[in-house]
């Protein structure tokens, strides 16, 4: 997948939120302010003061106009992933975002799929790769970025980000059916982390290939909400988690009782919930305590001090969702580490070498770039136009 594009930058936190309530009074606020105080809850960087000019994000109806001189309405928040599996909402304004990355923009909806490679960790648990169908942040919970890399290079699903020839080679050596999406499921299924980026081992043999694309569509499938199959990820047997006790207002703490498999949120009560999304980590972090540990404590005043005053309703609903998510990819996790050690012991390096000798690596430098969007219409700032 040669086209990878670097995380975003937001520059100031307030931009985004767990809920979408939030980030409109956020706006508000900012707007009624004037002179200084609006200066200092918007929190200007080298990269974005109030008076910075910029072009409109691709897709996104908001003013280009000085935000200082014409902020206008509040743009619609839109669902974007900060981090694995931790979908929140975000201000699409560019004139509030250091570096928003637009040629992400450009290619974003469906079918597009995002594969954000995670940071290497040694001896870090949890997979190399993390696939969102909404547009990622690209943070690492561990603090170290990877790299963003979309499955389509244009919108609307055209022109996958494979290296020329790959897919024929595929189709040569593993069958019918070696398309974009099984290369993406079996790059969730066997990618391994290293220093120098994901490793994806090519198997010698087409069962494992075979075998390796089923289980990493069903990967795919539970990470992404149910995009592929359609139907939101559910647990065998009819299983679910279920509010025992109702979660407080402000629950302080998270924790986990083993024994009867209950999530304590403060005084709240959810079972039951699987060992394996209790202990699910990306990045050696557990990813349930990471989303609990996102409402921080802010400085008062500011434009991150505004949320819930009480735990939303829509926050358990995510959570329910989380935890039937983790806990089906931690089940897999035994399997998944069994079609690797399958994958890597029998090919080695060979897998490189014969995609040298196809000459498919290494791609052309072409392919490393955002690919031009012709019929794509954007204003830039001021409201000029732009053509891609």
């Amino acid at each position: 997948m040669p086209w990878s594009v670097a995380p975003l930058r937001l520059g100031r936190p307030w931009v985004a939120a767990p809920d979408a309530r939030t980030l409109r009074a956020r706006w508000d606020r900012l707007a009624s302010a004037e002179g200084p105080e609006r200066e200092a809850l918007f929190r200007p960087s080298r990269a974005r003061t109030p008076s910075s000019a910029v072009a409109a994000l691709p897709g996104q109806r908001t003013g280009t106009a000085r935000w200082s001189r014409e902020p206008g309405p509040c743009p619609e928040p839109v669902r974007v992933a900060r981090e694995p599996f931790d979908e929140q909402w975000l201000l699409p304004d560019h004139r509030l975002i250091d570096t928003a990355r637009p040629e992400l923009w450009r290619v974003a909806g469906p079918p597009q799929l995002f594969v954000v490679e995670q940071g290497y960790v040694p001896g870090a648990a949890g997979p190399a790769l993390v696939v969102t169908g909404v547009l990622p942040e690209g943070r690492s919970p561990a603090g170290r970025p990877g790299r963003i890399r979309p499955l389509f290079r244009r919108p609307d699903g055209r022109e996958p980000n494979l290296a020329p020839g790959l897919l024929a080679f595929l189709g040569a050596r593993y069958g019918p059916g070696s398309d974009a999406h099984a290369w993406l499921a079996w790059t969730v299924a066997a990618a391994l982390p290293s220093p120098a980026g994901c490793r994806v081992p090519l198997p010698g043999d087409p069962e494992v290939w075979a075998a390796g694309v089923a289980l990493g569509r069903e990967l795919v499938d539970a990470q992404t909400r149910g995009a592929l199959s359609g139907t939101k990820p559910r647990l065998p047997g009819g299983r679910r988690p279920y509010v025992r006790a109702a979660v407080p207002a402000r629950p302080e703490t998270m924790t986990y009782e083993a024994g009867d498999g209950t999530l304590c949120l403060g005084e709240g009560r959810v079972s039951p919930v699987p060992a394996e999304a209790w202990e699910f980590r990306v990045g050696g972090v557990r990813v349930l305590e990471r989303w609990f540990a996102h409402p921080a404590h802010p400085e008062p005043g500011s434009l991150e001090a505004i949320g819930p005053a009480e735990w939303p309703q829509e926050w358990t609903s995510e959570l329910l969702d989380l935890i039937t998510v983790l806990a089906l990819l931690g089940t897999r996790e035994r399997e998944r580490a069994r079609l690797v050690e399958a994958a890597v012991l029998p090919a080695g390096t060979a897998g490189r070498a014969a995609l040298r000798a196809a000459g498919i690596l290494p791609p052309p430098d072409r392919t490393r770039r955002p690919a031009s969007v012709l019929d794509h219409q954007e204003e830039g700032p001021e409201g000029q136009f732009m053509l891609l």
